[in-house]
Formats: C-alpha cells, sequence, structure tokens
C-alpha cells in the first residue's frame, strides 16, 4: 500500500553578520541582497533592516495546505555567543504566485503558520521578507560580540 505523503518541509540558514563599530555618522545603513543582515556601523543599529527573498520557496501540492516556519533553535549562534531568534520577523509577500492568506510571524522554536489555507497547484512560488526592527538591532544586537551568528529557518507544508 501506498501512503500519501502529508507533510514536507526545508530549510535555509540566516545569519547575522555583527562587526565592531565606533564612528559617528549621518547615513543610511548597507543591505545585502543575500540572505545576510549586516551591522557595520552605527546607522546600520539605528535603521530597521528588511530583506526580501524572492521566490524563496517552490511548493507543489494536490490539496490546500498551510506553511508554517520555525527556527531549528532557540538562538542564533556564533560559537557560545548568542542572538535570540525572536529578532527576526518573517512575511510572506505578495508577488509570488501561491495564493493563500499571508502572515508576519516573530521567528521563534514553534510552528508558526506563514500562508494559511494556500491553493491547490504546481511550481507555486513564494516571496519571503526578513526583517529586523531598528529597537530589536538597537537593544538586542547593540554589544554582542562581533562574528557571523546563524540559525536554519524550517518551512513545513501540510495538508488540510
Amino acid at each position: 500500500m501506498v501512503r500519501a505523503q502529508h507533510s514536507s518541509q526545508v530549510s535555509a540558514v540566516v545569519n547575522i553578520v555583527l562587526a565592531d563599530v565606533l564612528s559617528i555618522d549621518l547615513g543610511s545603513g548597507t543591505t545585502d541582497a543575500a540572505l545576510n543582515f549586516n551591522y557595520l556601523n552605527t546607522s546600520d543599529y539605528n535603521a530597521a533592516k528588511t530583506v526580501t527573498v524572492p521566490n524563496s520557496l517552490v511548493i507543489i501540492s494536490s490539496k490546500n495546505f498551510d506553511l508554517k516556519v520555525k527556527s531549528e533553535g532557540a538562538d542564533f549562534v556564533n560559537g557560545t555567543d548568542t542572538i535570540p531568534v525572536d529578532v527576526l520577523q518573517i512575511k510572506a509577500v505578495a508577488g509570488g504566485s501561491l495564493v493563500g492568506t499571508f502572515n508576519e510571524v516573530t521567528l521563534s522554536e514553534a510552528d508558526q503558520v506563514l500562508v494559511s489555507n494556500a491553493s491547490v497547484g504546481a511550481a507555486q512560488s513564494l516571496n519571503i521578507a526578513y526583517s529586523i526592527s531598528a529597537e530589536k538591532a538597537s537593544k538586542v544586537l547593540l554589544g554582542k560580540a562581533r562574528g557571523t551568528y546563524s540559525q536554519k529557518v524550517i518551512y513545513t507544508a501540510t495538508a488540510l
């Protein structure tokens, strides 16, 4: 007997790259096209940052489904140094071909619905925006040891 698969998951690594800063300037921060959040100067720690990944996921489903997201662990990790995963907001954004109810979530180790009641379809693409608010950058990231902090973000599609 062949059983239908009702769940599938993929993961993406999100990096937060921190550097020591000591400067006085008025300027805008930088944003990379990659899935990296770079905090290299004082302006970076005072600004919200968003990285939008077009066609981040491509999903094929024969039934309507929910797309959930969670982190693999409680923290972004750089050796023994950590940053809580709840600094990161993840939002399903318009522009892809996936149809459903799009949500924004604060990353955690618990599954959260990023897209609910997504439609049946082949090769449906989803654009995802990852963001860190200026408040979280200045209150959570500032003062952490320099380096690259990483964590896996896991997506799970579950048939309804």
